[in-house]
C-alpha cells in the first residue's frame, strides 16, 4: 500500500507552481493549403505614425562636416534700406550711387563696391581712377633697406615697386610676397625699368581681374562719404576699362552694409 500523507488542520499548503510551459508560436490555418500546412503568424513593428521623414538635403562635399545653413536672415536695418529699391530694376549711374548713400546704415564711413559679371574668366583690366578710391596706401620702392626689412618679417607697406636689378634680392622672399599681391611685375606695373617713373605711380591704379573659376570681377569705388561725381568718374573708369557692356553682362553696386542696387550698364 502507498503511503498516505496526512494535513494538519491550520496548515496552510502552498501550491508549487507549475512550471508554464512554453507558449508555441500561434498557427493559423489558411484554406487551400493542403493538410497538415500551417504559416507562422510573425509579429512586427508597425511605422509610427506622425514620424516625420528625414528631408534629403543637397550632397555636402566629402570631407566636409557641419549642419547645413539655412536661409539667411537679413536684419530689420537691412529690410528697411532694401525696401527702398525697387527688386529687379536697372538704375543709372548716377541714380545708383544716390541709392548706395541712401542705403548704407553702418555707423561707420563704408566702402562703395562694385561688383561685376563679364563674359568670360579670365578677363583683366588696368584703371587708374581719376580720384582716391579710399585709404591711402602707402607705396615703397625696392632697396637694400626694404630688404633688412624683409628679413626682419616686417611689411609696413602696400604697394612695392621694383627695377630689374633689384629683383634677385627680392626672389628669397617670393612666398612671403606673392600671396600679400606685393611682388613686383610687369603685369600690375611694379616692375619699373627706370627708377624715375616710381614717381609717376598712382596708388589709385588698380589691376582687375576675375576670379579664378568665374566671371566675376570685385572692386572698390570709393568712400559713402566721397561727392557724388567723384565717385561717378571713379566707376565710369572701372566700367570703361572692361569695355562696356559689351563685356559686362551686370553690374551691382552697394555699400560695405547695405544692399546692393543693380546698374543700367548700357546708360
Amino acid at each position: 500500500m502507498g503511503k498516505t500523507k496526512t494535513a494538519f488542520v491550520g496548515e496552510t499548503l502552498e501550491e508549487k507552481p507549475k512550471k508554464q510551459r512554453k507558449e508555441e508560436p500561434k498557427k493559423v490555418h489558411i484554406s487551400g493549403l493542403k493538410g497538415g500546412q500551417r504559416i507562422k503568424v510573425v509579429e512586427a513593428e508597425l511605422p509610427t505614425e506622425g514620424k516625420e521623414e528625414k528631408t534629403e538635403g543637397p550632397e555636402r562635399p566629402k570631407g566636409v562636416e557641419g549642419k547645413a545653413k539655412g536661409p539667411k536672415v537679413r536684419s530689420k536695418k537691412y529690410q528697411e534700406a532694401k525696401a527702398k529699391i525697387t527688386a529687379g530694376q536697372l538704375y543709372p549711374l548716377p541714380e545708383v550711387i544716390k541709392l548706395v548713400k541712401e542705403t548704407s546704415y553702418s555707423k561707420f564711413d563704408g566702402t562703395v563696391e562694385l561688383h561685376l559679371v563679364v563674359k568670360k574668366v579670365g578677363t583683366t583690366a588696368k584703371v587708374s581712377l581719376p580720384h582716391s578710391a579710399g585709404k591711402e596706401k602707402k607705396i615703397e620702392i625696392a632697396s637694400d633697406e626694404t630688404i633688412k626689412k624683409l628679413e626682419a618679417g616686417k611689411i609696413d607697406f602696400d604697394i612695392l615697386l621694383a627695377t630689374a636689378e633689384m629683383m634677385p634680392k627680392l626672389i628669397p622672399f617670393a612666398k612671403v610676397l606673392g600671396p600679400k599681391g606685393l611682388m613686383p611685375n610687369p603685369k600690375n606695373g611694379t616692375l619699373l625699368t627706370d627708377i624715375k617713373k616710381a614717381k609717376s605711380f598712382s596708388a589709385a591704379n588698380l589691376n582687375l581681374k576675375t576670379e579664378k573659376e568665374a566671371p566675376l570681377i570685385h572692386t572698390v569705388v570709393g568712400k559713402v562719404s566721397q561727392n557724388d561725381k567723384e565717385l561717378m568718374e571713379n566707376a565710369e573708369a572701372i566700367l570703361n576699362a572692361l569695355g562696356g557692356s559689351k563685356q559686362i553682362l551686370k553690374g551691382y553696386m552697394k555699400a560695405t552694409m547695405g544692399p546692393s542696387v543693380k546698374i543700367d550698364i548700357s546708360s
